[in-house]
């Protein structure tokens, strides 16, 4: 993993780029693509955080965070949450350390927000991201958002 690493906002000098940005096949129905997600960005603005990864100039991926927001708005003991909405790492850039510069960048942010707990959700499979997000610490809360399981990691365990 280089030291070039950084976030960027999505602008529209590299949107394009962004939306070129592709997943290895096998992941395809695990991850919603980046233009999916800067779609949700643009509807939920007040929640959605979408910024690019770049190592140098080189694009290598698409995080996007949530916060503040309720998995069901209808359940009074529902709580806020903050989290990993989406994250998205070019087919060809896995497993170079990208994933988990995103995933820190995000608790950072919500660091800097006054929360203390990251959520993130994933879809259960044989090629999903769930040994990447418990080898980050996260830990399965028994929830189920739709048909994805619910992790949360402490930002004290980070």
């Amino acid at each position: 993993m280089s030291s070039s690493l950084r976030l960027e906002k999505v602008t529209p000098g590299n949107v394009e780029a962004a939306c070129l940005l592709k997943v290895r096949p096998d992941q395809d129905g695990l991850v919603k693509p980046v233009a999916w997600s800067l779609a949700q960005a643009y509807a939920a603005p007040e929640v959605a955080w979408p910024r690019l990864i770049f190592d140098g100039e080189r694009l290598v991926g698409f995080v996007m965070a949530f916060f503040d927001v309720r998995f069901d708005p209808d359940e009074p003991d529902d709580r806020l949450r903050s989290g990993l909405w989406r994250l998205n790492i070019a087919a060809d850039e896995q497993g170079r350390g990208y994933g988990r510069f995103a995933v820190e960048a995000v608790c950072e942010e919500i660091r800097r927000r006054g929360q203390t707990r990251t959520t993130v959700t994933w879809v259960p499979g044989a090629h999903g991201p769930e040994k990447f997000y418990l080898k980050l610490g996260f830990r399965l809360t028994g929830e189920m958002s739709g048909d994805q399981v619910v992790g949360e990691l402490e930002l004290g365990d980070m």
